[in-house]
């Protein structure tokens, strides 16, 4: 049995509970009937068995996933998880969430079909992230609140962050402090934004300078070296690029593999079928399909001139850009595909976050070396520094994008 595993963003609904100012998604009232969920699940399972595939992880988000209810989620998953292992296959649940609707009464499912984790999300300063009525400010209190609800029921809590020109403007110091130390948080996630779907005049503080975010990462890829990586904090994705510089197992972001369509999908509440919720919240002429109309998902896949596209980026980049010379093109692979169309109209050239990339990457070494040149001489093992978290957003580090977020997820 193979042991690769195939990944899908299951979107069950595209409503959201709130209002934030740079959502570039369709929010139109429509939830995944529990009676599709079978035939779902039956065209899952057949894709793993065609691709000889023993596991499936699936990353609910949104919209607002929440808003389906536990009992939703307790159904689905005893109906996913019975037909997967009547086939000897396995599916491996993940939640991303804003929050807002969390309260105890989820913490069952949470533990039983989550693993006792969840991933949200949270920016700061919190500028765009809203209540229908309260604005940002009521979204922060309310947010705050169900995270220490969470918190003291033993969740497993991994929080993105969204950079925007406030983040810039607070500094890296600021930052770092405010989620581990006033959110007290130890697994969070930092994403660089794109301009997805329609333009929108909040855009604009989207659109960053590439200098000054290089200048920002750095300095947070330094602080969270000397504050946090020893005691237990986990950073993304700073802390992958430090396992693979270092040579341990590596799970690199989406936005670095070396090809996204041969690694996962996403699937709207409909049934659409895009290369992630980006794409199929935002953009249809990228659409792959529909999982059920089609009646065969694995040859959707393998037939669709959507999904050729980003088959046959990397070998474009080669060609007609200059990845080929960058020495960092083995973790790169020319970056998000999502980020590029966001930004040019086209997937068919590298990330324009590349300088930002390199830089991140450089930081990376130089750390990486330093830890290496420290186990050499004092002869010790690499610590445990990340705990076993489970942080939902980074795993496909699809994460990257969640519900409402002009995020890769």
């Amino acid at each position: 049995m193979s042991s690769r595993v195939f990944s899908v963003i299951l979107l069950p609904t595209a409503e959201c509970n709130v209002a934030c100012t740079y959502c570039f998604e369709n929010k139109e009232p429509h939830r995944l009937p529990m009676l599709l969920v079978p035939l779902l699940t039956r065209q899952l399972l057949d894709h793993l068995e065609h691709e000889d595939i023993e596991e499936c992880e699936i990353y609910w988000q949104g919209g607002e996933a929440m808003i389906m209810g536990p009992a939703w989620f307790v159904e689905a998953g005893k109906i996913m998880n019975d037909a997967a292992a009547a086939r000897g296959k396995r599916f491996t649940h993940y939640l991303q969430t804003n929050l807002i609707s969390y309260s105890p009464a989820w913490n069952d499912v949470l533990f039983s079909l989550f693993g006792g984790s969840l991933g949200t999300s949270m920016d700061f300063p919190n500028h765009h992230r809203k209540l229908f009525k309260g604005g940002a400010e009521a979204y922060s209190a309310t947010w705050r609140k169900r995270l220490l609800q969470a918190q003291e029921a033993g969740l497993e809590i991994g929080v993105i962050a969204v950079l925007h020109q406030g983040s810039l403007d607070a500094g890296p110091d600021l930052f770092y402090r405010h989620y581990t130390e006033e959110l007290g948080v130890s697994s969070f996630q930092v994403n660089t934004p794109f301009p997805g779907g329609p333009a929108q005049a909040v855009a604009a503080e989207f659109d960053l300078d590439k200098a000054a975010l290089s200048e920002f990462l750095s300095g947070l890829f330094d602080i969270w070296m000397e504050r946090g990586y020893h005691h237990g904090i986990k950073v993304g994705p700073f802390d992958s690029l430090i396992d693979h510089f270092t040579g341990a197992p590596a799970r690199l972001p989406c936005i670095w593999k070396e090809n996204c369509s041969n690694q996962f999908i996403s699937v709207d509440s409909k049934g659409t079928v895009a290369q992630c919720d980006c794409w199929v919240t935002s953009y249809p002429e990228s659409f792959f399909g529909n999982v059920f109309r089609d009646g065969d998902l694995t040859k959707m896949l393998r037939t669709s001139p959507a999904r050729r596209e980003f088959i046959e980026r990397p070998k474009h980049l080669m060609e007609h850009e200059d990845c080929l010379s960058c020495r960092f093109l083995s973790i790169c692979h020319g970056g998000c595909p999502v980020r590029t169309y966001s930004a040019l109209g086209t997937m068919l050239a590298k990330d324009p976050y590349c300088e930002v990339y390199k830089a991140v990457f450089s930081r990376a070494e130089i750390h990486s070396r330093s830890l290496l040149r420290r186990r050499f001489l004092t002869g010790s093992k690499p610590a445990n520094s990340f705990g076993t978290g489970r942080m939902t957003a980074p795993a496909v580090e699809l994460a990257e994008k969640n519900a409402g977020s002009p995020v890769n997820d």
